[in-house]
């Protein structure tokens, strides 16, 4: 039953059945033949409010609480033909774990206005009480306890289309796999710092660095969680006879790069481990902005690499692709890449960890890390999508920036302009666009693993067994064509934070209330999590689920916020104090575009 590529190969649902639940995140699929949304007047991405009205023709419901859950509905703009194009509703903030979740479809129309009548099946379902025999009964009496829920809610059975229920993944079925992991490896250091090794020192003149004085390469031992020894591309969790995850017994040698300012051979500088971008490296910690953040800021900066979606997996990404039955092998190498970042954190901030070797030391002995702060993260793109469930599980850090953030992959691919080079191996071996979107929702529930879209819940004051209260800064860059707004946006309802405002200047924003239900900022400084839009001036993205491709949507902003000097300081002092200061005068905040 799932979808087959176009060997005849369906997927292998092995993966999936370790699965308690559906996505946080889930979008909620249906075939509607002949709907039209505007004539319906289902909530679009541009009016989620309308999502929550009375009459409204689509409903989610929240069963355990009889709370309306806002959303917005789309119809797939990438099927060309009507009887295989999906409609999709995402939630406009994620879905609670454990709780099940009510759907209701009334009041479809046509693009003439027209009623759509509900399926024949549906109708019988819904209808009478069938015999003991019917092969439908099963179903029928399944589907009462849904209409309940929706009748308690005040949604009457009469003009519906179609009704279903869902149950979302507990914090056992997302987390678990990595708490455990996170906590045997943890235990066996007793406190100590993992085994490292520096393999390389280089020291820079002001006139090569005007920022950085010394990089400083090694590896750190962590265990292996993955099936095959050094946990190559394409490996997939180890388990025990219980699924759980098992040390396979031995050890990954996961390199690191760090970036230690000139300021610190002044005063110790702040830790903080940095997330680099798509599918790419570790290296990144050198990027510009990256060496200017930590010279002006004082934060001395590591890195190591998100295996799994790191360069060396494109190989294996792009064979995903064509075959979703091996999908675990990303998300799997995803989880021990978060164990990677913690044991990397804890080599920062230990006693016997990096301060403890000379390369991190001054010349005198003194250490050039301030042991004393709270370790950071800070993290680009796909450092800021992996990195909200790296600040999730991590024990040691608080604080995280999040630059040109956002979570949940199946929203983000389809409107992604680096999803492209994917999209047509996907075209050729998922050829059906209803497909498509199967595969979308499927691979989500195992990415919510290791992505934030499965740990966006505790990333507030609902944290994490072992993990601290956090807090988090979202900067998001306008109009941009990597990581869709619309995503952070999401993100930061489910995580509770505010947003800066004037967010965006009058007209630029095409939404009819622009990001609905994000509270303001106060004027004050605000010790909690906050969203704030950069604008450099790109238009704003199609309104559909497509990408902004075309010379009608501008240069890219997604390098904008974090090459602005501005927005690196509203970061530092975030990091630093836990604090988001308003750096735009009560203005929208601008940055130059750096193209």
């Amino acid at each position: 039953m799932t979808p087959a590529n176009a060997a005849g190969k369906s997927i292998d649902p092995a993966a999936w059945n370790r699965s308690d639940g559906f996505s946080p995140g889930s979008m909620l699929l249906a075939h509607v033949p002949g709907v039209d949304l505007t004539a319906t007047g289902a909530a679009p991405v541009t009016d989620i409010g309308s999502s929550l009205k009375r009459d409204a023709p689509i409903v989610i419901v929240d069963t355990r609480t009889g709370e309306r859950w806002p959303y917005w509905a789309e119809l797939d703009a990438n099927a060309t033909d009507p009887a295989r194009q999906a409609l999709i509703i995402r939630p406009a903030r994620n879905f609670l774990e454990g709780h099940r979740y009510a759907v209701a479809l009334r009041n479809l129309k046509d693009a003439s206005g027209s009623p759509i009548a509900a399926p024949d099946t549906f109708t019988r379902l819904a209808g009478a009480d069938l015999p003991g025999g019917d092969p439908l009964a099963a179903r029928q009496t399944a589907l009462r306890r849904t209409l309940q829920d929706l009748s308690r809610a005040g949604v009457s059975g009469r003009k519906l289309y179609l009704a279903w229920d869902f149950t979302v993944a507990s914090e056992q079925g997302l987390a678990g796999p990595v708490l455990r992991m996170r906590d045997e490896a943890l235990g066996r250091l007793r406190g100590r710092s993992p085994e490292f090794t520096v393999t390389s020192v280089a020291d820079f003149t002001p006139e090569q660095d005007a920022n950085i004085a010394r990089e400083v390469k090694g590896e750190f031992l962590v265990p292996n969680y993955l099936n095959l020894p050094g946990g190559p591309p394409g490996a997939v969790l180890n388990r025990d006879a219980y699924g759980r995850p098992k040390q396979l017994g031995d050890n990954v040698r996961a390199g690191f790069q760090c970036e230690i300012p000139r300021a610190a051979f002044t005063r110790p500088a702040r830790p903080s481990l940095y997330g680099h971008g798509l599918l790419g490296r570790a290296t990144e910690v050198r990027a510009s902005n990256v060496r200017a953040m930590a010279g002006e800021h004082g934060f001395l900066f590591c890195a190591t690499k998100w295996i799994g979606m790191a360069e060396e997996d494109i190989p294996n990404v792009v064979g995903v692709f064509a075959d979703f039955s091996r999908f675990d092998s990303v998300a799997d190498r995803l989880q021990q890449s978060l164990l990677n970042f913690v044991f990397l954190g804890r080599t920062m901030i230990a006693r016997d960890g990096l301060a403890s070797d000379e390369a991190f030391q001054d010349g005198e002995g003194r250490s050039l890390i301030d042991r004393r702060a709270d370790l950071a993260y800070d993290g680009n793109s796909q450092g800021a999508i992996a990195g909200g469930a790296l600040v999730a599980v991590s024990p040691d850090v608080r604080w995280g920036v999040l630059g040109v953030p956002g979570m949940n992959y199946s929203t983000l691919l389809n409107r992604s302009v680096d999803f492209q080079p994917f999209q047509q191996v996907m075209d050729g071996y998922y050829p059906d666009k209803l497909d498509q979107q199967l595969c979308f929702a499927l691979i989500q529930i195992l990415w919510d693993r290791a992505e934030t879209n499965g740990y966006a819940q505790h990333l507030g004051d609902d944290p994490l067994p072992g993990a601290p209260r956090h807090r988090i800064l979202l900067h998001v860059a306008f109009g941009d064509h990597q990581v869709s707004t619309v995503t952070a946006e999401v993100e930061a309802r489910t995580i509770g934070a505010r947003i800066h405002q004037p967010a965006i200047a009058a007209g630029r924003n095409p939404e009819v209330v622009p990001y609905w239900g994000i509270p303001a900022l106060p004027r004050r400084p605000y010790p909690g999590s906050a969203l704030v839009v950069w604008d450099s001036g790109t238009p704003a993205p199609p309104v559909t689920n497509t990408p902004p491709l075309g010379p009608q949507y501008g240069t890219d902003s997604h390098e904008d916020p974090r090459a602005d000097v501005t927005a690196r300081r509203q970061k530092a002092y975030f990091l630093k104090y836990g604090l988001v200061v308003d750096v735009c005068d009560n203005r929208p905040c601008t940055a130059e575009h750096v193209g």
